[in-house]
């Protein structure tokens, strides 16, 4: 397929070299010129990545990102055109561009995924995707190369919901995590011990079995996934939670803390920092 990757960041930039890898021909383009992916063609400006498109792969940082791109994507994209945008959105706006894209003949997928960098550069990413049926096909044919597993949510948005939904429970796992090896330390086992009892244990998750070991005891924060992004998506969850008169006092005291570890970390922190709040550490 003739695909445009648009946004070449962590994600996007794996996710468009392992597209090129897998023979499609591919272009791409991030607003930042520097920007480059494996085997991926560089496009002179936005419109040259969309004409002449069969499918367009979005990996933004959020709604007004994914908005501004669309409205050119409106204007160059040739009917049949298939957008699959892996962007974390406000499920609200993916609808209105899903209903404003298929008036134009344009197929619109959101498509978030969970992985990390890493998950994107080793093909194992889990892909939430939500739009109208015969997209979603097109979709999982497209996503094949970068995914483990399609989960088929529903209609328009509701790929993103999963996904909120997603972040908020990692984002408090993480928080939990910080406070039971603080617990387990102050009573005298070594946070190393107890997340190996835990991580074998019904107590598990993956903030204990993945992001303790790889990012947090190890010290790097490197995951590739910032403090900012997840307190964006945190706070589109609990918008959502609002909205529709869903948000349990759990999930609203999880949200409060992230936006506690945005603020005392730092937007560009990694997120795996959120550990550290629930330990108590500065």
């Amino acid at each position: 397929m003739r695909i445009g990757c648009i946004g070449l960041g962590a994600m996007g930039r794996p996710m468009g070299g392992r597209l090129a890898a897998a023979g499609h021909a591919v272009t791409g383009f991030d607003r930042d010129p520097g920007r480059r992916a494996e085997g991926v063609a560089p496009a002179g400006g936005l419109a040259e990545a969309i004409a002449g498109r069969e499918a367009l792969l979005l990996s933004l940082p959020d709604s007004p990102a994914v908005e501004a791109v669309m409205e050119a994507v409106y204007e160059q994209g040739a009917p049949g055109l298939l957008v699959v945008d892996t962007s974390t959105a406000d499920p609200l706006s993916t609808r209105a561009i899903q209903e404003r894209a298929a008036a134009r003949g344009i197929g619109f997928v959101d498509a978030p995924v969970s992985g990390g960098a890493s998950g994107a550069a080793q093909g194992r990413l889990l892909a939430m995707i939500g739009g109208a049926e015969p997209d979603l096909d097109r979709t999982e044919a497209l996503l094949a190369p970068l995914t483990r597993a399609v989960v088929r949510c529903g209609g328009p948005g509701a790929g993103n919901v999963a996904k909120l939904v997603n972040n908020l429970m990692c984002a408090a796992h993480l928080v939990l995590a910080g406070e039971a090896l603080r617990l387990g330390e102050a009573a005298g086992i070594a946070p190393e011990t107890l997340a190996a009892v835990l991580a074998a244990g019904s107590g598990r998750s993956a903030a204990i079995e993945v992001n303790l070991p790889q990012w947090v005891f190890s010290g790097t924060y490197d995951s590739g996934f910032t403090m900012g992004l997840m307190a964006k998506d945190v706070r589109l969850a609990r918008a959502l939670g609002e909205a529709v008169e869903a948000l349990g006092p759990l999930a609203e005291a999880a949200a409060e803390r992230v936006a506690e570890g945005e603020a005392r970390f730092g937007a560009a922190a990694d997120f795996n920092r959120l550990v550290d709040l629930g330990r108590g550490g500065a």
